[in-house]
């Protein structure tokens, strides 16, 4: 609500000129291994890596032949700062979806990741979802702690920790 001191956080669905700008918040404020698929190569936003970002983005999420996953670009305060994803994946016996979430590091640490996570548990629920997971690394302390905190049981394997969340 403005004026109350909290900051505007909105999902706005992937498009193409969304994902421009989620590429401009990415270089400007993450590394891209915590936002994309390792690339060959030096380090940093080489010109290879910007094109690869936008071609994963455009094969999971826009080109509605190779589609796999719903994506959102995370707007706080008309700034984007991030992006947020929904991929169903085929459950036991019911709809499982997966979530991913990635902020700029000027965007965490203000409880963004919390209310975003909140919205993807509505829109799972919503599209008909049982359950909810998510992967995280043993080292990301605060997604452990956004993940428990929104009801998900945590499992290790390794260095990695998996999310589960029925419905």
């Amino acid at each position: 609500m403005p004026g109350s001191g909290e900051s505007e956080i909105v999902l706005i669905p992937l498009d193409e000129p969304g994902l421009e700008r989620l590429l401009e918040a990415a270089v400007a404020d993450a590394e891209p291994t915590e936002v994309m698929p390792p690339v060959e190569g030096p380090a940093g936003w080489t010109e290879a890596r910007r094109e690869a970002f936008l071609a994963f983005h455009r094969r999971r999420s826009l080109n509605p032949d190779t589609a796999i996953e719903t994506t959102w670009v995370v707007e706080v305060d008309g700034r984007v700062c991030g992006a947020a994803r929904l991929r169903p994946v085929s459950g036991r016996s019911a709809l499982e979806v997966e979530a991913g979430v990635w902020l700029g590091r000027s965007a965490r640490g203000r409880g963004i990741g919390r209310k975003v996570t909140a919205v993807l548990l509505d829109a799972a629920r919503d599209g008909g979802a049982a359950k909810f997971v998510a992967t995280t690394t043993v080292d990301n302390a605060a997604a452990q702690r956004l993940l428990s905190g929104a009801g998900a049981e945590l499992d290790v394997r390794g260095t990695e920790i998996d999310a589960h969340l029925d419905f």
